[in-house]
C-alpha cells in the first residue's frame, strides 16, 4: 500500500498509509481463491463474510462489499486500519502458506472508505420497535458494537460516555496518523443515524449508577464496555518526577484533546527533546511516534526483552523504525533521576538477559548484575499496560470481579453475575484488540436480545 514518505510523515499527524486505488483493491481481491471452507472467516472475531465482500470488491461493487461487511461489523473503516489481520483472518488464508495472504484488511479499509467518501452509506431496515430499553456504558468498540446490533433488532439504545466525545479508545488512545478521528466520527454518526442515542460527560458510577439506570431510569438491560483505561506504572523510584507521563494521559492529551494543535487547542503537553518510552506494545509505538511528531530531537523505546518478543504489531514497529525511533532492547529502567526543579533528567537502566519462558510464553527477562548505566532524557512515557478502572465496578454491588478488578462474565454471552447486566471487551479480558472487543459486544448483543424477547433457553 502506498505510504507517506517517512521523513515527511514523522513531522505531521496525517495518516501514514494512503490506501488502495480502486484498481489495486480489485486486483488484490481477485487473488481470493473463494475456498469452499473459508478459514479466513474463522479467524475473524465477528465472522465477517470475507469471501463474499472480496468477490464484490473484485467486481468493482465497492459499496455492496462494504454493506456485506456491515452485516456483522459496524466499524469496517476502523477495523481495516487497526485490526491485527496478520494474526487473525489473514493468518488463516491458504495463500499465506507459500506466499502472501490476501490483504483482507486493506481491502476492507478501501471499500468502507469508498462507501463513505462517495455518499453511498445506506441505512438498513430495522426490526419493528420492541419497547425495550438498553443502556450501554462506554462508547468504545465494544459498546458501539452492542449498540449497532441491538438498534437493528428494534430496541431503544442509549450509550453513556464519560468523555466529551464518543469513540472510547478509538478517540483517546489511537493517534490520528493511524486512525483519523473524522473516520471514527463518521462511524459513530452512522450508528446515530440508525437511532442510537449518545449521552456524553456521563460518568457511570459517579453521575448515575448502574442500579439507577435499571431501577429508576427504566432500562431493561445494561451493557458495560468501559475498557481498561487505568494507567499502570512500574513502581520505579523517581516515578513521581515531573516530565513522566502515563501513556494513557500522554495520548489522551494529544489524540482526544488535540494537544498537538496547541495553542489552537488549549491543551498543553510537554514537547520533550530527549524522550524515553518504556514498553514494547502498540501503545508504546503510538507514544513514541507521537513524541517525534511533537518535535522531539530523539525518541528511544526501552524494552526489557529482545525484538523477537515485542508484542506490538510488526507494521507499527516497522513504521516507528522508518520514522527514526530508536530501540534499546534487553534494557529495564531501575531509577529516574531529577534535576533541582523536580523534573526528570536521566533514567538509570539495567541490562537484561533472557531466561526460560514465563506464563506469557515469552522468555523471562533476568537482570544482569553490574550492568547499570545512565541515559539522559527530559520526558518519559510509561507504556507498560493498563488496568481496570474501578469507577463503575465499585459502584455496582452484586457484580463479581476477579482478583485484578476485571468483571467476571460468561465467555460466550457476556452475562455477569448481576441480574440484567452484561459486560465485554477490555473490562472483562484486560487490554486486547479492537476487534476482540467488538466480537464480545456482538455476542452479548445476541444474548441481550434473547433475554429481552424471552427466547433464552
Amino acid at each position: 500500500m502506498p505510504e507517506q514518505d517517512p521523513k515527511v510523515r514523522a513531522h505531521n499527524f496525517k495518516e501514514v498509509p494512503l490506501g488502495y486505488t480502486a484498481e489495486m483493491a480489485m486486483q488484490e481481491a481477485s487473488r481470493c481463491l473463494n475456498c469452499k471452507k473459508p478459514m479466513c472467516r474463522t479467524g475473524c472475531p465477528v465472522s465477517v463474510e470475507i469471501p463474499t465482500f472480496l468477490a464484490l470488491t473484485k467486481e468493482g461493487k465497492f459499496a455492496e462489499a462494504a454493506q456485506a461487511i456491515k452485516k456483522t461489523n459496524a466499524l469496517p473503516a476502523v477495523c481495516g486500519r487497526v485490526c491485527p489481520q496478520e494474526k487473525q483472518c489473514e493468518s488463516k488464508c491458504i495463500l499465506g502458506i507459500k506466499g502472501e495472504p490476501v490483504a483482507i484488511g486493506r481491502c476492507e479499509r478501501f471499500v468502507a472508505d469508498y462507501e463513505r467518501e462517495n455518499g453511498l452509506v445506506t441505512i438498513p431496515e430495522k426490526a419493528p420497535a420492541t419497547g425495550k430499553k438498553i443502556a450501554v456504558v462506554g462508547s468504545g468498540p465494544s459498546g458501539l458494537s452492542v449498540a449497532g446490533s441491538l438498534i437493528l433488532k428494534g430496541h431503544d439504545v442509549t450509550i453513556f460516555e464519560a468523555f466529551h466525545r464518543p469513540g472510547g479508545v478509538l478517540m483517546y488512545g489511537i493517534p490520528e496518523f493511524r486512525l483519523p478521528k473524522a473516520i471514527v466520527e463518521a462511524e459513530v454518526g452512522y450508528l446515530q443515524k440508525l437511532g442510537v442515542k449518545i449521552e456524553t460527560n456521563e460518568v457511570i458510577g459517579k453521575t448515575i449508577t448502574v442500579d439507577e439506570l435499571l431501577n429508576e431510569e427504566g432500562f431493561d438491560a445494561v451493557y458495560i464496555g468501559v475498557g481498561a483505561g487505568l494507567p499502570s506504572f512500574m513502581g520505579t523510584p523517581g516515578e513521581d518526577l515531573g516530565g513522566i507521563y502515563s501513556a494513557n494521559e500522554y495520548l489522551t492529551r494529544s489524540n482526544l484533546m488535540k494537544a498537538y494543535k496547541f495553542p489552537e487547542c488549549d491543551t498543553p503537553i510537554v514537547r520533550g527533546g530527549k524522550v524515553c518510552v518504556i514498553g514494547g506494545g502498540n501503545v508504546a509505538m503510538d507514544a513514541a511516534r507521537t513524541a517525534l511528531r511533537l518535535g522531539a530531537d530523539s525518541v528511544t523505546i526501552i524494552y526489557r526483552r529482545s525484538q523477537d518478543e515485542l508484542p506490538a504489531r510488526g507494521e507499527e514497529v516497522h513504521h516507528a523504525k522508518e520514522e527514526g525511533v530508536e530501540f534499546s532492547f534487553l534494557t529495564n529502567p531501575v531509577e529516574y533521576i531529577g534535576n533541582e526543579k523536580g523534573m526528570v533528567c536521566q533514567v538509570k537502566c539495567q541490562k537484561m538477559e533472557l531466561g526460560e519462558p514465563d506464563a506469557s510464553g515469552r522468555r523471562r527477562p533476568i537482570p544482569v548484575e553490574g550492568s547499570e548505566f545512565v541515559r539522559d532524557c527530559d520526558t518519559v512515557i510509561v507504556a507498560v499496560g493498563s488496568g481496570a478502572n474501578p469507577v463503575v465496578t465499585k459502584a455496582t454491588p452484586g457484580m463479581e470481579l476477579n482478583k485484578r478488578g476485571y468483571i467476571i462474565a460468561n465467555e460466550e454471552t457476556g452475562k455477569t453475575t448481576k441480574d440484567r447486566v452484561w459486560a465485554g471487551g477490555d473490562i472483562v479480558t484486560g487490554a486486547a484488540t479492537v476487534i476482540l472487543a467488538m466480537g464480545a459486544g456482538r455476542a452479548a448483543a445476541a444474548d441481550i436480545d434473547k433475554f429481552l424477547m424471552g427466547t433464552q433457553e
